[in-house]
């Protein structure tokens, strides 16, 4: 029952954007204002996440480590897992960014017979790699969208990703990649028990909303054509500030439909669980070195409290250790 309110949200705004384009005709709503609401939403909200984050204390060293600390010369270091330095630290990072380490790492844990056993869960790992990964190159494509000249990386990206072409329009590799991760991270939450029971809206509106986007841009793409020509106008006065009536364009209906659900990934991105594409550079379980055994590290929260260090407590009781038999340090 947790998926019926994401999937009617998102077949709203499916349908919302075909009335108000194709019976209203409201494509200076659909083209330009909603599409310049949405990018001020999500830069203010990308910003005013990140600073809050920022601004949050950190006062113990707590990266997460399952590997060798920094230690005796002759103990070898898990420089990765435990990192001691900020070059360790970045080359942590970019293995966590790029290739998903930790979630590389999962295990999953079932009841085989009267114990317990663990195994790889490697298809996750799979099914959110491919998902980023075609997500990363779909942008970068679109830049050709926004940008003339298009540069040539951006021209050299679409040719890579589209170089099993089968016919014209090109078929692009990414296309189809995205439609199947975000299918298998679907299916996984609805299929799976213990994941369905702690799945909630918030888990599957994102991936129905990307899902929605990704599917309108390839019908867009194949079955319902529409004026690259126009499209490329008006994205490129909406970047320039000087956007054409699109009234005025000859642009199908279901590029309104794209645009607009695009606008609402954009919008809904930084209160959303999304954020994470952001978040996982502050969180200090990553982006902290474990060095607390070289430097030590105060609680700036600490407030000033009288110690009783272990000389004073000896000389203090030093009779009273003598007569019971306790050994002194100092005599």
């Amino acid at each position: 029952m947790k998926i019926w309110p994401s999937f009617l949200a998102a077949l709203a705004l499916v349908l919302l954007a075909w009335a108000g384009v194709g019976l209203f005709h409201w494509q200076t709503l659909f083209g330009v204002v909603i599409p310049y609401l949405a990018f001020l939403t999500f830069v203010a909200g990308f910003i005013r996440r990140v600073v809050l984050w920022g601004r949050s204390a950190v006062p113990f060293r707590i990266p997460t480590t399952c590997g060798q600390q920094k230690t005796l010369p002759w103990i070898k270091q898990d420089k990765l897992e435990n990192p001691s330095s900020p070059w360790q630290v970045l080359g942590r990072m970019c293995l966590e960014v790029f290739l998903f380490r930790s979630l590389f790492r999962n295990i999953r844990t079932e009841k085989r017979g009267a114990a317990l056993g663990f195994g790889s869960a490697k298809w996750l790992w799979l099914g959110g790699l491919v998902f980023h990964w075609s997500m990363l190159i779909i942008l970068l494509r679109h830049l050709r969208l926004f940008l003339n000249p298009v540069p040539a990386p951006i021209r050299g990206l679409e040719a890579l990703d589209s170089f099993l072409q089968i016919g014209a329009p090109l078929l692009y590799i990414t296309d189809l990649t995205i439609v199947f991760a975000l299918t298998y991270l679907f299916l996984r939450r609805v299929v799976v028990p213990s994941v369905r029971y702690i799945s909630q809206p918030a888990d599957y509106f994102p991936l129905l909303l990307l899902l929605a986007a990704a599917l309108s841009g390839i019908l867009m793409r194949w079955f319902f054509r529409v004026d690259i020509r126009a499209v490329k106008e008006l994205t490129m006065g909406l970047v320039t500030f000087h956007p054409l009536p699109p009234g005025q364009l000859s642009i199908g209906v279901i590029f309104y439909i794209h645009i607009f659900l695009v606008s609402c990934l954009f919008a809904y991105f930084p209160w959303s669980k999304l954020m994470h594409a952001g978040g996982v550079f502050l969180s200090p379980t990553r982006n902290m070195s474990n060095n607390s055994r070289a430097v030590r590290h105060v609680n700036p929260w600490n407030y000033p409290v009288k110690t009783h260090a272990y000389a004073e407590y000896e000389e203090q009781f030093r009779e009273k250790m003598r007569k019971a038999g306790l050994p002194l340090e100092t005599e």
